[in-house]
């Protein structure tokens, strides 16, 4: 479904690629059962409020910088906002504050609700 990229020893200091995903093959990684998988929505709380991905939690780009400590670090974490630029940055943000396991959605919500995924 996607890639991690990962860097040997030699890359530990320099940041890691940020994997991307379709809306499709993210919905698909939100439904096994068996791995929790996070999915947080970086668009500003007025976005969210017109209709987001189903289970999807809050935490606009603005405020991000000081609650990265609400995002989880134990699991798989997708980041979207309305069309994939604002979620890149949010998990460039992430990756500088230890989030490892981060992949961005590519297409963001309009491409999840063209699919006809799971909205609220």
């Amino acid at each position: 479904m996607f890639k991690r990229f990962l860097g040997g020893s030699d890359n530990a200091s320099r940041p890691q690629s940020i994997p991307s995903v379709n809306p499709v093959d993210a919905q698909k990684l939100l439904s096994r059962a068996k791995e929790p998988t996070a999915l947080i929505d970086v668009r500003e709380r007025w976005e969210y409020a017109r209709g987001h991905a189903k289970g999807a939690t809050n935490i606009p780009l603005s405020q991000l910088g000081h609650r990265a400590n609400e995002v989880p670090t134990d699991r798989d974490v997708l980041v979207i906002c309305q069309s994939g630029h604002r979620s890149m940055q949010a998990a460039k943000m992430l990756q500088r504050h230890g989030v490892t396991r981060i992949t961005n959605v590519l297409g963001g919500t309009s491409l999840w609700h063209m699919h006809n995924l799971p909205m609220e």
